[in-house]
């Protein structure tokens, strides 16, 4: 057996207007000046009000402050702009509202806030990790499963590829999953982010890395989203179905703290180069990886087929391997994703640099 360690104190509130517990969180927190992180799009949503009516029960002295200029994509420049506002108003909190760009860029701003001429590719020797400001994240995508990670994806200054940052104080002290925060998330968003956090579980299932506890959260996490990712994109509004999704992309962020794989590596200078949305990187990739891989370790994929219900059991390696993928592949398609890199603007001229920053990326 090899070694291993698992680790997971993330305090997770679940359910149909759960965001109503925030006021008592920030008392808990002694957070009295919190800056909320969010993107633009939020801004006319009911998702922002929900929030902020939330922030203020009993709490009429309480100041809190809005960054809401959140790229898709965060870079340190963008990052480094909400730090900057919250050491302007003395915040001391951080509560990020969004989807996985907004939630990495709240993370991480606070090292920034921490040391304000740090510069993010310097962080591996000169960041300070004590003392940074408690964070709160409320996920309004079904996804990326930020909330419950211990990383942060920005791309540094001067950088033609993205940054991952790693360290257990970017964790959030506590985690909203309320599926009414998500109703209002467009069909092929609803897809795009379903189907990165259905990634999520594959690649950390099969990674080699021994940790049982991980596999079984991410088979968990599939059986969900095979489940709940269509009935949420044909009605956004289905309740059951938007919290099946939460709490499969939060299964999928606890489940990758495992390891990821190729499809990651693949789709991270696709954004970074491109610009294509992580979740629909992913999904492009993500069945050409799959049978890469099923090349190399035959049967790897059998016990994702009986997780999608799939009738692999008395099949040879080959047969339970072709099923799941075609499965995958059939599943992704009926999302509605693009299935090809041309799709989201991959030219020629773009191959060489695609193929040099996956080949460096560290997720495989």
């Amino acid at each position: 057996m090899d070694t291993t360690s698992f680790n997971f104190p993330t305090d997770t509130r679940v359910g149909p207007g759960a965001i109503e517990q925030l006021n008592e969180t920030l008392l808990a927190l002694g957070i009295q000046r919190p800056l909320v992180v969010t993107d633009s799009g939020l801004l006319a949503t009911d998702a922002l009000k929900r929030l902020t009516d939330a922030l203020l029960p009993g709490k009429p002295d309480r100041d809190w402050f809005l960054f809401s200029d959140v790229q898709p994509n965060p870079t340190e420049t963008n990052t480094r702009g909400a730090a900057e506002l919250a050491l302007a108003k003395r915040c001391d909190g951080i509560v990020g509202l969004g989807g996985g760009s907004a939630l990495d860029a709240a993370k991480v701003c606070r090292i920034l806030i921490k040391q304000p001429k740090l510069k993010l590719a310097d962080y591996d020797w000169e960041a300070d990790w004590s003392s940074l400001l408690p964070f709160i994240a409320i996920p309004t995508t079904a996804g990326t499963g930020s909330e419950v990670g211990r990383s942060g994806v920005v791309t540094p200054d001067g950088a033609g590829s993205k940054g991952m940052f790693f360290h257990p104080e970017l964790l959030a002290k506590c985690v909203f999953l309320d599926p009414e925060l998500t109703t209002g998330l467009p069909p092929g968003l609803t897809a795009a982010t379903g189907l990165d956090a259905l990634t999520h579980c594959i690649e950390s299932y099969t990674s080699p890395v021994f940790q049982p506890l991980c596999d079984g959260i991410a088979l968990e996490g599939i059986a969900l989203i095979i489940h709940a990712l269509p009935a949420a994109v044909a009605d956004g509004s289905d309740i059951d179905a938007r919290g099946h999704m939460l709490v499969a992309a939060a299964m999928g962020g606890v489940a990758f703290q495992k390891d990821l794989g190729a499809t990651h590596s693949l789709a991270h200078p696709l954004s970074a180069i491109c610009g294509a949305h992580h979740g629909t990187a992913n999904a492009i990739c993500l069945p050409h990886v799959m049978r890469f891989n099923a090349q190399r370790k035959p049967g790897v994929y059998r016990r994702i087929g009986l997780a999608c219900e799939l009738d692999v059991v008395s099949c040879s390696d080959a047969e339970a391997d072709g099923q799941t993928i075609q499965f995958i592949d059939d599943f992704i398609q009926r999302c509605g994703m693009p299935p090809s890199l041309e799709d989201v603007g991959v030219e020629e001229q773009h191959i060489e640099a695609l193929a040099d920053q996956a080949w460096l990326d560290p997720c495989h």
